[in-house]
């Protein structure tokens, strides 16, 4: 072999690539920016957000006619009065009653008509979606008189049934909504397979569906329950008896004409924020991946 085909045989010498430049101050990216530009903004939203908090705590700690900015020393005094004096107790109750059956009865309407939205198609579908979103334009207000004849005519009046029901109607759209997004995310060809393999439509549903749908299940439940808890004006406008009154309510009934009472009043709010915090600090992971699915047509 000859000089000239050896070389024309050979492999070509591999070049090593260089390393790409580390970034500096000079040349950082666009989308790099200070750590202190993001912090600053955070630190300061933070503090308007927890300055009210602290507020609430101190007037509720403090003893009565203290003016000190440290709830020292520390009483209870005003959970007392409103629990048992003010009948916070049973407001608690009810709110909780309330609540859990709005809750559930939107979750399960909610389902059967999202799934049917999701997976079967009809005339008005779409002019029934439409009308869906546009009852979110409708404030709570203006159902107030067509409701409140609705239930005079069924005996409901003074009854929590009738909270329940009206916190359902107006919770439906929005989770209807968003659980047919939900399952439109889960793959139809599941639900075919499981029909291969013997079972019925809602055989598959309850097996091969629903699992998937806890996080949607949980961020539409969690939104209906929330908003029946901090919900007033059908409470105010449909319970008439102390004993049948919620936390919203209740609250209202501390602040009068001539006077209010700060630390019974910080009271009773934190009574009623703990519970929501509670619930959300616990289903936060599943309450973003639930809206963030839902929102989404897959």
């Amino acid at each position: 072999m000859s000089v000239k085909e050896a070389t024309k045989t050979a492999p070509a010498p591999v070049r090593a690539t260089p390393e790409p430049p580390r970034p500096t101050k000079k040349n950082r990216a666009w989308d790099e920016a200070p750590r202190w530009q993001i912090y600053l903004p955070l630190g300061i939203y933070l503090l308007f957000t927890l300055i009210p908090f602290y507020w609430i705590l101190l007037f509720s700690l403090r003893p009565a006619g203290s003016t000190s900015l440290v709830p020292w020393p520390i009483t209870f005094e005003h959970f007392e009065k409103v629990w048992t004096e003010r009948s916070f107790g049973t407001y608690f109750a009810n709110s909780v009653l309330v609540g859990v059956a709005t809750l559930l009865m939107t979750t399960l309407v909610a389902l059967a008509g999202g799934y049917a939205l999701a997976r079967f198609d009809f005339k008005i579908k779409r002019w029934f979606m439409l009308a869906l979103l546009c009852s979110q334009f409708v404030p709570g207000a203006l159902l107030l008189v067509p409701l409140f004849e609705i239930f005079a005519e069924l005996k409901m009046i003074n009854s929590l049934g009738s909270v329940i029901l009206a916190e359902t109607v107006f919770q439906l759209p929005l989770s209807m909504i968003l659980i047919s997004n939900f399952i439109k995310n889960v793959p139809y060809s599941l639900e075919e397979a499981a029909w291969v393999d013997g079972c019925n439509r809602m055989t598959a549903f309850r097996i091969v569906v629903l699992p998937l749908l806890r996080p949607g299940l949980i961020a539409v439940g969690s939104f209906a329950f929330v908003h029946s808890w901090n919900h007033f004006l059908f409470a105010l406008m449909f319970l008439n008896n102390q004993d049948k009154q919620t936390i919203p309510v209740g609250l209202n009934s501390l602040m009068s004409a001539d006077s209010v009472d700060l630390g019974a009043l910080a009271a009773g709010g934190i009574i009623a924020a703990v519970p929501v915090v509670i619930v959300f600090a616990f289903i936060q992971k599943w309450l973003i991946t639930g809206f963030s699915a839902g929102a989404v047509k897959g």
